[in-house]
């Protein structure tokens, strides 16, 4: 079976203009939310931003699978960069 089929990583998008009903399967890529989970908390930030780039080649190629499962970890590292700033600040508030 060949990597193209399968959904693998590398995919290339389409050679045509995806139609308005493809349009209607775009995952969100949450990009401004992983920007400031990378200002927020460094490590899950840059999780995020890959997971939201890879959301958006996913996208491009119409695979939609990939997009959504991309975009619901993005979510996750943004959430996870955001909990563990306020654990920081928490934590130093207790201390200082």
């Amino acid at each position: 079976m060949d990597t193209d089929e399968q959904g693998a990583p590398g995919r290339k998008p389409l050679d045509r203009p995806q139609t308005p009903d493809e349009l209607k399967f775009y995952a969100r890529n949450y990009v401004m939310l992983a920007l400031l989970a990378m200002i927020l908390f460094l490590p899950f930030g840059i999780l995020a931003i890959y997971f939201s780039i890879q959301t958006n080649e996913a996208n491009k190629c119409s695979n939609w699978e990939d997009a959504y499962r991309n975009s619901s970890r993005t979510m996750w590292f943004n959430m996870l960069a955001i909990v563990a700033f306020v654990g920081i600040i928490y934590i130093l508030v207790l201390v200082l």
